[in-house]
């Protein structure tokens, strides 16, 4: 194989361009997709990073040599694309990037027909069987822009909207092609920070989460006295805010102010999380006459509860928030509006709804190199047998005042640590007494 199999993910397909990901290996994905699709029309977008537009037209060329016909959307943003294959019924959807990576890396997002998520691993076992079709496909190209624009903003009343002061931080990534197209007409005091498309990322990190990435954003919420900040990765399928005093804010936090707003829509109404958000968010969802539903940590571990629940929507800790309405797939740009339309309603500030929904002391996830993942889980359900234990995803350890989870690594030799407790004293003390105890055992 020209490519490597690296390449091949539990949830897409990424790697390093060239040396892992390749033309070739854009072409050999292109033809997975149109057997996948069984002849019929695939849609293709991508985005702006700087080996984009050579693998999207290898990957066109694979789809249109397997048969398939190809409409092409060409630059979007990532929920553009799953819109267009719920909306016109495609039979697959393909989107050139690499989400939050860094320059070096490139990738393909894959989607069949109502929007279900294909894993890189289960392209790969297609890309053996692969067979070109005796007749090429038809090459076509769609604009999306009209619809999906109207499609977002179906989410919200822009009546209810005030002119708020927003300051909004595309990162080079393609928010920079969104916003202005989806912020014309709205009463918002915007304030852009690095919109001009860039692959090669030169204000700051494309995730949103690795220090300093939001330094820029918080020194201008700052200065311009804005009502939030919003920060979207490369795709846009991720987003996360900043107060109006700067601060970040935690996207489980972000989750309650959405589920605020679904709630007060649909009462009773279904919403899904990961088993590392704060114990908050189920508290405050049934406080509000919601039903929280836990799911494992994971994208589409939480879209999946969502269409198993019939929730209305769902989110987790990396700032994934998914829509029953948007077929059930996550959006950065729904989330950022209906947060907006909160706000506009809420006599309250940002930073005032963040301090009211953010009861507990929690840790970020700690990540600790381990050999035996195994003897870790372990190690952990026999020291704390006497805790409400549960074994969703890694070992989730109970008390009435604190509570961790231990998970290990899908790929890496590591153990993801996250711990909250009811005061910051004592998430201080566990969070140290459940490192030091792996530490101690040499595991």
């Amino acid at each position: 194989m020209p490519f490597s199999d690296k390449i091949f993910k539990a949830y897409d397909v990424r790697g390093i361009y060239p040396t892992d990901l390749n033309e070739e290996a854009a072409q050999a994905i292109g033809l997975a997709v149109a057997n996948l699709a069984n002849g019929g029309k695939v849609v293709v977008g991508r985005d702006m990073r700087l080996s984009s537009p050579s693998l999207h037209q290898a990957l066109i060329d694979g789809i249109l040599q397997g048969g398939a016909s190809v409409d092409d959307i060409e630059m979007v943003s990532i929920d553009a694309m799953y819109f267009a294959v719920g909306k016109f019924n495609y039979d697959a959807g393909v989107m050139v990037t690499a989400s939050h990576n860094p320059s070096e890396y490139n990738g393909f997002k894959i989607v069949t027909k109502g929007v279900k998520f294909v894993r890189g691993y289960e392209i790969e076992d297609l890309i053996k069987k692969n067979k070109k079709a005796a007749t090429k496909g038809a090459f076509g190209q769609r604009d999306v822009w009209p619809d999906f624009i109207e499609h977002l903003l179906s989410f919200v009343d822009k009546n209810s909207f005030k002119p708020l002061k927003v300051v909004i931080d595309a990162g080079n990534g393609m928010a920079g092609l969104v916003i202005p197209r989806l912020f014309g007409g709205l009463p918002f005091q915007l304030s852009p920070l690095f919109f001009e498309l860039d692959g090669s990322f030169p204000n700051h990190p494309s995730n949103p989460l690795i220090a300093g990435a939001t330094d820029a954003l918080s020194e201008k919420v700052k200065e311009q006295k804005a009502d939030l900040g919003i920060i979207f990765d490369g795709d846009t399928d991720r987003v996360f805010l900043v107060d109006d005093e700067g601060k970040f804010v935690p996207a489980d936090v972000t989750l309650l102010l959405l589920a605020k707003e679904f709630l007060q829509r649909e009462p009773a109404a279904a919403i899904v999380y990961n088993l590392i958000c704060s114990k908050a968010v189920p508290e405050f969802v049934k406080k509000w006459g919601g039903q929280p539903v836990r799911t494992a940590v994971g994208y589409v571990n939480v879209r999946q509860g969502l269409i198993e629940n019939q929730a209305v929507m769902g989110g987790e800790l990396s700032a994934h928030y998914s829509f029953r309405d948007n077929y059930y797939a996550d959006s950065g740009f729904i989330a950022a509006l209906l947060i907006l339309e909160l706000l506009s309603r809420e006599n309250k500030k940002l930073s005032e709804l963040v301090a009211e929904f953010s009861p507990y002391a929690k840790a970020p996830e700690f990540n600790l190199e381990v050999r035996d993942k195994d003897k870790v889980l372990e190690l952990i359900k026999t020291t704390y047998a006497d805790a409400k234990i549960d074994e969703l995803d890694g070992v989730t350890v109970s008390y009435k005042d604190w509570w961790c989870n231990v998970r290990p690594s899908n790929t890496e030799p590591l153990i993801r640590i996250t711990v909250e407790a009811n005061t910051p004293e004592l998430l201080q003390s566990k969070h140290a007494e459940v490192i030091k105890l792996i530490q101690k055992n040499n595991l």
